[in-house]
């Protein structure tokens, strides 16, 4: 079976078995009329030409809302469109915990955050939300949904069961081929709310449960270290659980990134919204290598330059290009190991280099040592030396810092 045909299945079977997965929690937690409308067309598997691609295709929720195939993960990691033969450049990240990416800037350190994708392109200077402009791009590129035009997909909607749900939220006439530009729009700002809803970003993990338990005991999480540790045990989580974050938060450096401070006394994101190189090799098995002329003009010579290749098609920043080549967004944690069975795979990384969560701890902690004989950076300008490569962790260390990782799943 070929991976379009896999990926139609599962659309199928998804659009199935999702409404009962979901049962209880819709019973917890009912969506908002725009949320509803964003999670129709999310699933909407005919919003492709030809149709049967739809978000979820690469965006699933049993698997934290990545991708949903173990063997593309475990091999290839990066996703065909709805065109049979035709693949993106990097595997899909997660859909969910990405509602808080504010409009790329440059802080007052020089550093970039905010946007969305890997590379930072939707930046939210056209519509004032990353997210909302994210959603705006799969159903016109030519390697994923394949729609000519925004014409065709409000078309598409128009002709969709819950036509009549689009009018209710966002009013009548809406929908009309009249003003195309801002029906489009409309989609996209329903699937970023879809996306900021309870459904996809509910807090529910582990991990959620003993954040509010260390807060009602006036414990904060983020200050957790080497000499007062043991005071967050009996609060929810594993003592081996417990010492993997104290672990997580200070010699394995990974905070830094994956930051654990709460905002609005909200259970932390694990994300900056920053990028950083963190000299990933390629993946050999990337299949954008061997894609047409017409789509990689680089062939098996192309390199993922990340942020940098955005920032060299802006006015304002291409100036900043060269120092950012390299890096790619900062993911959150949040569902990091998330998947159905012990035996699926999940790949990790932009590229999908990395096939386990333990395998890409490795290589944080030992990138640079070089009886590791890790390959060589895809790109070696501004690789990260200061926060991994050589943190010193032991094996034992290691498999900790996992451990932890794997109670941030969502339940």
């Amino acid at each position: 079976m070929t991976t379009v045909k896999r990926i139609i299945a599962l659309t199928a079977i998804l659009s199935m078995i999702i409404p009962i997965a979901c049962k209880k929690k819709a019973e917890m937690t009912e969506l908002t009329p725009v949320e509803e409308l964003g999670k129709k067309l999310f699933f909407d598997a005919n919003l492709s030409t030809p149709p049967g691609q739809s978000c979820a295709s690469c965006h699933t929720p049993l698997v934290g809302w990545t991708g949903p195939d173990s063997d593309v993960n475990n091999t290839l990691s990066i996703y065909e469109g709805a065109v049979q033969g035709r693949f993106g450049n990097r595997k899909p990240p997660t859909a969910a915990y990405a509602g808080d990416s504010p409009v790329l800037h440059r802080d007052e350190e020089g550093t970039f955050v905010g946007g969305m994708f890997w590379d930072g392109r939707a930046a939210g200077f056209e519509l004032g939300d990353p997210l909302a402009e994210q959603a705006m791009g799969p159903f016109l590129n030519p390697l994923e949904m394949n729609n000519p035009d925004k014409k065709t997909v409000v078309l598409k909607v128009q002709e969709a069961d819950y036509a009549d749900l689009f009018e209710e939220v966002w009013g009548r006439g809406s929908l009309d081929g009249e003003d195309t530009d801002g029906a489009y729009e409309r989609i996209a700002r329903s699937i970023a709310a879809f996306e900021r809803s309870s459904e996809i970003d509910p807090f529910s993990s582990k991990f959620d449960d003993f954040w509010r338990k260390a807060k009602t005991t006036g414990l904060d999480v983020e200050s957790i270290d080497e000499s007062n540790w043991q005071n967050y045990k009996n609060l929810g989580m594993d003592d081996d659980e417990v010492e993997g974050l104290m672990l997580f938060n200070t010699k394995g450096k990974c905070a830094e990134c994956h930051v654990m401070t709460s905002v609005n006394g909200i259970p932390p994101l694990f994300t900056d919204f920053t990028y950083d190189n963190l000299g990933v090799p390629k993946n050999p098995e990337n299949p954008f290598y061997s894609m047409s002329s017409e789509w990689n003009t680089d062939g098996k010579g192309w390199v993922d330059k990340g942020l940098g290749e955005f920032l060299e098609t802006t006015t304002e920043f291409a100036q900043y290009a060269a120092e950012n080549y390299g890096k790619q967004k900062v993911t959150t944690l949040r569902n990091v190991d998330l998947r159905p069975d012990e035996g699926f795979v999940k790949a990790f990384a932009h590229n999908g280099f990395f096939k386990t969560l333990e395998d890409i701890v490795h290589f944080y902690n030992t990138r640079d040592k070089a009886e590791e004989n890790w390959p060589a950076p895809e790109i070696k300008e501004n690789v990260n030396t200061e926060e991994l490569g050589d943190l010193g962790l032991t094996p034992d260390e290691e498999d900790l810092i996992v451990k932890f990782m794997k109670t941030l799943s969502d339940r």
